[in-house]
């Protein structure tokens, strides 16, 4: 994790020398104009938002095409400009910084001027494994996640009346914190209680935040918390993965739901900051020797992600729910992700100061896990690049595409949300675009929330 210090970090130019880099000569002497790069005299408030994107930009740009005089320049303003401890804006552009500087280890001429700069900065990010309480109350903070739960549950219970059993199969990048407010809803709402079943994957273990139990363990929590509620619950925890689409998650619960089906089942798939870590179309299964599948370029044949949301078509759920971030990190050209993220992630930054005060555990913590998102989306390629958010409207069209059909969140679902929203900031605010419901901070859309059912 990122060391928040009361002292600025030491500037790259005491580093070293990084004329003892090694380059030919004409690298060493030459200096040049930046194509496109604003002069010394348009640069004098370093602070612009707009100013750093730029700078980042010509320093990806620089780290792409192995030059190393470039990138040190840049680097070196960038350092000087950005302290990890310093405003929203500095903060991100200082986590963007790191990110370049870890990409720079792998490619070519860079690979010494990031050894350098890696001998002076704590480039690893160590996310915090919270407790059951801890995660519970840091979700609580924002209503980044409560936006989802809230709009989520709301569509839910209306979707589930009249059921004896409901099985929820929840995709949720936040650990089950959704279910106990699900749990307590479903208590207070339905005169004769239905069975409830949980089905959670595991081996998800890899992205933040990251949880300090087991499933198990958080299952028999659960189970217990919903039988303080009256209410019988199952949970059950699928090994699977969604590199390949969650494809033993979806077998199991069509089995299970084959059974079930006839006998009065809900199913329903609430899918919360999970989907876009299946892989898009830039990434497609190629059998490899082994049997085993690769990805690879491509957009030639079905991507992972549409033939995951075919297969949860062909299971005929009676609700999907999909929530998550409202941006675009799919681009295979690292400028167009870059811009993208620079773009939508000052928003986590900017908020941070309305409910955590500078210095405190649960701020490294919260910015930590930014910072994680931020070197994924710009270090890495690959399979090693798992976030991969898409807008709203790409995940309409997919789901569109595959034979869902959109509803709407009722008028209780709307007043829930503006409750919760009441609850903290002034800049959050909350907007309807056709059936969908979207979080927004200060006008720019934040987390987005739709409903779907077979078409």
């Amino acid at each position: 994790m990122m060391q928040f210090t009361e002292t600025p970090p030491q500037l790259l130019h005491q580093i070293t020398s990084f004329s003892n880099l090694t380059m030919n000569k004409n690298q060493i002497h030459r200096t040049r104009p930046w194509p496109g790069f604003p002069s010394s005299k348009s640069l004098g408030n370093f602070g612009d938002a707009n100013c750093m994107e730029q700078l980042l930009v010509h320093c990806a740009n620089a780290i792409e095409s192995n030059d190393a005089t470039l990138a040190q320049q840049i680097l070196w303003v960038l350092n000087n400009i950005a302290p990890p401890d310093g405003d929203s804006n500095q903060r991100l552009t200082c986590a963007f910084l790191r990110a370049l500087i870890t990409r720079a280890a792998k490619s070519g001429t860079c690979k010494m001027l990031a050894a350098m700069a890696n001998a002076h900065y704590n480039l690893s990010i160590d996310s915090h494994k919270f407790s059951v309480i801890e995660l519970a109350s840091f979700v609580d903070l924002t209503p980044w996640h409560r936006f989802g739960f809230t709009a989520a549950n709301a569509a839910i219970l209306e979707a589930v009346d009249g059921y004896s059993v409901i099985h929820i199969v929840d995709l949720s990048l936040t650990h089950c914190m959704q279910i106990p407010t699900l749990i307590d809803a479903i208590a207070s709402r339905f005169e004769v209680l239905p069975r409830l079943k949980v089905t959670v994957v595991g081996g998800t273990e890899d992205v933040p935040p990251k949880l300090d139990l087991s499933y198990d363990e958080l299952g028999l929590k659960l189970s217990n918390f919903a039988r303080s509620r009256n209410i019988v619950m199952e949970f059950r925890v699928i090994r699977s993965s969604y590199a390949d689409g969650f494809s033993s998650l979806i077998e199991h619960i069509r089995m299970q739901h084959f059974v079930y089906a006839e006998s009065g089942e809900a199913l329903v798939i609430n899918c919360h900051m999970m989907l876009h870590y299946i892989p898009d179309e830039t990434l497609s299964p190629i059998p490899n020797t082994n049997s085993n599948p690769y990805f690879v370029e491509s957009s030639s044949s079905p991507s992972v992600r549409t033939m995951f949301l075919r297969a949860l078509r062909s299971l005929d759920p009676t609700i999907v729910i999909l929530v998550d971030e409202d941006a675009d990190f799919t681009s295979n050209n690292l400028v167009c992700r870059l811009r993208s993220a620079f773009n939508y992630l000052w928003i986590p930054y900017d908020t941070v100061d309305t409910f955590l005060p500078r210095g405190s555990k649960q701020r490294q913590w919260y910015e930590a896990d930014i910072c994680w998102k931020i070197e994924n989306v710009v270090a890495h390629e690959g399979l090693q690049r798992v976030e991969r958010l898409e807008l709203k409207s790409h995940w309409v069209q997919r789901m569109r595409n595959t034979g869902f059909r959109g509803i709407s969140f009722g008028e209780e679902a709307v007043s829930e949300v503006k409750t919760m929203l009441d609850e903290h900031a002034a800049g959050w605010g909350l907007k309807r675009e056709e059936d969908d419901l979207i979080l927004t901070w200060k006008g720019h859309n934040a987390v987005f929330a739709t409903a779907w059912v077979p078409a």
